[in-house]
C-alpha cells in the first residue's frame, strides 16, 4: 500500500477521494488499527497548525476530538485528516491575507508612560520615561499619541535607558499635559494639517474621482505666498508662472495624509507646491464596494487623479513621493497611467518593491506555515477568491515584483531604506538598485525603523533628497 493510498471498508480510495477499480477490501484488524492511528495522528497535526494560528474556542475544539473519534473508529480517519487539514490551511491561508488587505485605521496602545517631569527640575532637562522596547530605544524625534490620538506630544533623542524603562527627551507637552498610562509611539511627528502643523498655508481641496471625491491638502510654493490673501492663504490659482513641478506625496498602508508632512517643509523651501491626496478606503476618502486594499494594484488610479488635479491647476510636471506600500502605489503609476510622462522623479521612502518578499517575511515572524502562505498568495490571483478575500479584483503578486520588472522603470528614482527595518524588508530595495543602477540611487539609514528614516536622521534625510531632487528639477 502507497502512501498516497489509503483503504477503507468499501475499496481503495486515494487520498484525493478518488475510488479505484481494485473492488472491497479485507483490511485485518490490524491493518485499520494503522489506518485509524495514521488518520487520527494526522488530523491531530491539522488541528495543531490551525490552532496555533486562528482563534480556536473550546466548542471547536471538542467537535475536532469528536471527529478525529469517529474518523479513527470509521477507518476513513487520513481522508478526513487530509480534508479537515486541507479546509484548515486554506482558511489559515484566507485569514493571513485578509489581514493585509484591511485597512486599519485606529491602532492600540503599544507603549505606558512611567513618569514626566515637563518642567526639567532634572539635570536632563525636561524628559519622559517610557516602557523599553526596539521603537522607544530608536534614535531620534517622534511622537506619544495619548487618550486614542486626541492628543499627542512630541519625544526627542534617549537620555538613558534604566530598569526596563527608556528616559528620553520631551520637546512639547500638549494641553492637559501627561500622566503615567497607554500611550502609542509614532514617527508621524506633524500631527494635524499643514497650517496647524507647520504653519504653512494650505488649501483643502477635493480630487475627482470614480468614487468620488478625495480629500487632499494643497500647499502652494514657497515663492506663491506673496500672491495669496491677506491673512497668508493661497490657492493654486495664486501660482506664478515658475511655480511649475508640484509633489504628490502618497502615504502608506493604516497611515493617514499626516505621515507625508515630515517632507513638505523641505518642498516647500525648493519651491515645489505639495498636494497631499488620501486614497479609496482611508478613513476620510471613499470607499469602494469592497472596501480592502489592492496593494497599489488599483490604490495608483487615485494618484493618477491627483497628478491631473495637479496638471488641471498649473503643473507641468509633478514630482512622486510615497511611503511604504505608497512607494508600490508610486511604482504602479510610473507605468501604468498616461500620465507618467509627467512624472521627472520618484522617492520612496522604505517602499514595497516586492510584495512577495514583504509577505514572506510576514510569515515567518508570525510562524505561518509556508503551505497557507502560498496558498494565500494563490488565491489573491484567482478571481473567484475575491469574495472570500474581501479584495474588488484579483491581485498579481508578479506584477507588484519591481526586482523582475527593473527592466520597465524608466523614472530616476530615490530610494530611502533601512537595514532594521522589520515590516518591510530593505532586500528588494537594493536589488532593484543593483539592476538599475543607471535610474535608481539606493540610500541605507541604519537604525532606523519602518519608514522612520526622517525621524531618525531628519538633517541627512533631507540632505539626500534634496541632492537628489536638484539633479532632476
Amino acid at each position: 500500500m502507497s502512501k498516497d493510498e489509503v483503504t477503507t471498508g468499501g475499496g481503495a480510495t486515494t487520498a484525493g477521494g478518488g475510488v479505484t477499480d481494485q473492488g472491497p477490501a479485507r483490511a485485518t484488524a490490524a491493518e485499520a488499527a494503522v489506518r485509524a492511528a495514521a488518520g487520527a495522528a494526522a488530523l491531530r497535526r491539522g488541528l495543531g497548525t490551525v490552532r496555533r494560528h486562528l482563534p480556536v474556542g473550546p466548542v471547536a475544539r471538542r467537535r475536532a476530538r469528536t471527529a478525529a473519534r469517529v474518523a479513527a473508529w470509521s477507518g476513513a480517519g487520513a481522508v478526513a485528516a487530509t480534508s479537515l487539514a486541507a479546509a484548515g490551511m486554506s482558511g489559515l491561508a484566507a485569514f493571513f491575507v485578509r489581514r493585509v488587505v484591511t485597512p486599519v485605521h485606529e491602532r492600540p496602545d503599544d507603549v505606558r508612560v512611567l513618569a514626566v517631569d515637563a518642567d526639567g527640575t532634572g539635570p536632563d532637562g525636561p524628559v519622559i520615561t517610557v516602557t523599553a522596547d526596539a521603537q522607544t530605544r530608536a534614535r531620534g524625534r517622534y511622537v506619544l499619541l495619548l487618550d486614542g490620538g486626541r492628543r499627542s506630544a512630541q519625544v526627542g533623542d534617549v537620555v538613558r535607558e534604566e530598569d526596563g524603562a527608556v528616559v528620553r527627551q520631551l520637546l512639547s507637552v500638549p494641553d492637559g499635559g501627561i500622566a503615567p498610562g497607554p500611550a502609542r509611539w509614532s514617527g508621524v511627528v506633524h500631527v494635524g494639517d499643514p497650517t496647524a502643523a507647520l504653519g504653512l498655508p494650505h488649501e483643502d481641496v477635493l480630487v475627482p474621482t470614480p468614487l468620488g471625491g478625495l480629500p487632499a491638502w494643497f500647499v502652494p510654493a514657497q515663492r506663491a505666498r506673496a500672491t495669496g490673501a491677506e491673512d497668508g492663504s493661497a490657492t493654486a490659482d495664486d501660482q506664478p508662472a515658475g511655480a511649475e513641478v508640484w509633489a504628490v506625496l502618497v502615504h502608506g498602508r493604516g497611515a493617514t495624509r499626516e505621515e507625508c508632512l515630515r517632507a513638505v517643509p523641505l518642498l516647500h523651501r525648493l519651491g515645489l507646491s505639495c498636494l497631499v491626496p488620501a486614497y479609496r478606503n482611508d478613513a476620510d476618502a471613499p470607499v469602494e464596494a469592497a472596501s480592502h486594499y489592492g496593494l497599489g494594484d488599483t490604490e495608483w488610479l487615485d494618484v493618477e487623479a491627483a497628478v491631473l488635479h495637479a496638471l488641471d491647476h498649473g503643473a507641468r510636471e509633478v514630482v512622486l513621493v510615497g511611503w511604504s506600500m505608497g512607494g508600490a502605489i508610486v511604482l504602479q503609476l510610473a507605468t501604468r497611467s498616461w500620465t507618467a510622462d509627467r512624472v521627472r522623479a520618484l522617492v520612496l521612502d522604505s517602499p514595497v518593491v516586492d510584495w512577495r518578499d514583504v509577505l514572506e517575511h510576514a510569515a515567518r515572524q508570525n510562524r505561518l506555515p509556508q503551505l497557507a502562505l502560498r496558498l494565500g498568495i494563490a488565491m489573491l490571483a484567482r478571481p473567484e477568491a475575491r469574495a472570500l478575500l474581501g479584495v474588488s479584483a484579483p491581485i498579481d503578486i508578479t506584477r507588484l515584483d519591481w526586482v523582475v520588472r527593473a527592466d520597465e522603470l524608466h523614472l530616476p528614482a530615490l530610494l530611502l531604506h533601512a537595514g532594521e527595518d522589520d515590516v518591510v524588508p530593505i532586500g528588494p530595495s537594493r536589488r532593484l538598485a543593483a539592476a538599475r543602477p543607471d535610474l535608481v540611487v539606493f540610500r541605507d539609514f541604519p537604525g532606523a525603523q519602518h519608514t522612520k528614516e526622517w525621524n531618525t536622521d531628519p538633517d541627512r534625510w533631507e540632505r539626500e533628497v534634496a541632492r537628489f531632487l536638484l539633479e532632476h528639477l
